[in-house]
């Protein structure tokens, strides 16, 4: 992405304006400029590209209803020609446009046997004083995004529990930090009994990574993220349009992956720690059964009543671990319900938290950087829903109503002491949106970044 986005002088001008500031621009260029705008009918929306009258380009502009939404340019750099362009923007704007030019060139072509050839515009952004960071800062974020996309939009045949473990080991090797893997049996050994009985059907063994960074001196926060590499359902099996796109069922793993990137391409001063419960939720003649019980880290024992609730299983002895550091703050995402789908659609990040700040603070940072997040109510009388009669609890409730609701309260009742944000996420992009193909997503990373940032540097 280095070659995509540089602090440089040079390059051919390309004006990105808002469509209220055009009539403004447009009365400042030359008669050449403007006939030529006129004469191709150009209204202020969109792209133009201006000849010098000898056939050469000699600027571009883009109009944009917002320019500080961060996707406002996401399809820009598909629609320009090969060449350098230098920006020629607000300076408020900069950041904004610098991400979506670059995430715009996302393509994920890991499959594909004749690739495209195209080689995309770079853009220029001056070179002036924090410009630099500007540019360094964009190419990080974008990166993130690309890892969460990559790691979603890979098929579940290789993208399986020993494959969520290595991608953590590189990224601990990239940035210096550590990974620790505990895989199969072991982790009844060492008390992972709900990730083992999820798991323990498929022939790809489960296994819980724990990926570990920073100076111990700082505060610590910790990541949680679901990492069912793909969902059959199990005995209570999905139809087969539920588990088509059951692949992005780790999107949570994805998601607390790019964001430890974010985190240490940063250099953040904080103790991270990030725990990923990796399974495939899959069928044999050993897999979890409707009406067994299983007892959790934490001790709580749990009756199956839908195989299919799996998610919360696997994340409630990682959250149980998690809260045993008593680090500032869990954060844990998840592909957890199609309720929260229903609720907020397949676009908005739906997250709930035990802290009125923090959750505020979150949903601030999202605005800002055009990750927009939804808080969503922990409605304590709905807990009576997991009522059991044989059991402490079962792993849903019986009735439909509020899904991701029940979900995020069956996970809340392993995280007792701590601040807690609970992400449930969709992970795909379902339609193409400028700078978001259709495929794997990443929500809400950069407005927990952000958050993460502010609190801490």
């Amino acid at each position: 992405m280095n070659n995509l986005l540089n602090a440089e002088n040079q390059g051919i001008n390309l004006f990105v304006i808002e469509k209220s500031a055009y009539q403004a621009w447009f009365s400042k260029q030359d008669k050449h400029n403007q006939t030529w705008l006129t004469n191709t009918n150009y209204q202020g929306d969109g792209l133009a590209l201006m000849s010098d009258g000898q056939g050469a380009l000699s600027q571009a502009i883009f109009c944009v209803a917002d320019a500080s939404d961060y996707f406002a340019c996401g399809d820009l750099i598909k629609q320009l020609p090969q060449g350098q362009f230098l920006l020629q923007a607000e300076s408020e704007h900069v950041a904004a446009i610098s991400f979506g030019w670059l995430v715009g060139a996302y393509q994920y072509d890991r499959y594909i046997t004749n690739k495209s050839d195209k080689i995309f515009a770079s853009l220029a952004i001056s070179n002036t004083a924090g410009n630099a960071e500007i540019v360094e800062s964009a190419i990080k974020f974008a990166q993130a995004t690309a890892l969460t996309r990559d790691l979603v939009n890979t098929p579940a045949a290789d993208m399986m529990p020993v494959d969520i473990g290595q991608a953590a080991e590189e990224l601990a090797k990239q940035y210096n930090g550590e990974v620790k893997q505990i895989i199969g049996d072991d982790l009844l050994e060492h008390n992972y009994p709900t990730i083992h009985a999820v798991g323990r059907a498929s022939v790809h063994t489960p296994r819980l990574v724990d990926l570990t960074w920073g100076d111990s001196k700082n505060p610590q926060v910790t990541l949680v993220g679901k990492g069912v590499c793909f969902d059959s359902g199990g005995l209570d099996m999905k139809p087969a349009a539920g588990m088509r796109n059951m692949k992005k069922d780790m999107g949570g793993a994805a998601h607390v992956l790019g964001l430890a990137q974010l985190i240490m391409a940063h250099n953040l001063p904080i103790n991270l720690r990030v725990l990923i419960p990796a399974v495939e939720n899959a069928v044999s003649s050993n897999a979890l059964r409707p009406g067994d019980v299983v007892t959790t880290r934490k001790g709580l024992t749990v009756e199956i009543h839908n195989t299919d609730a799996e998610g919360r299983l696997v994340l409630c002895d990682a959250l149980a671990e998690a809260e045993n550091d008593e680090p500032e703050l869990i954060i844990d995402f998840a592909t957890l319900t199609g309720a929260m789908r229903v609720a907020l659609g397949t676009e908005l990040a739906g997250f709930f938290s035990t802290n009125d700040q923090v959750a505020a603070d979150i949903t601030t940072a999202g605005l800002k950087n055009s990750d927009p997040v939804w808080r969503m109510p922990l409605h304590k009388p709905y807990d009576d829903l997991f009522k059991s009669t044989i059991a402490d609890m079962t792993n849903c409730p019986t009735q439909p109503f509020g899904g991701a609701i029940t979900a995020a309260l069956y996970l809340q009742r392993f995280v007792e002491k701590t601040d807690w944000v609970h992400f449930d996420v969709m992970a795909f992009n379902v339609r193409h949106l400028p700078g978001r193909p259709l495929g794997g997503e990443a929500f809400g990373i950069r407005a927990v970044f952000d958050y993460l940032e502010a609190r801490f540097k």
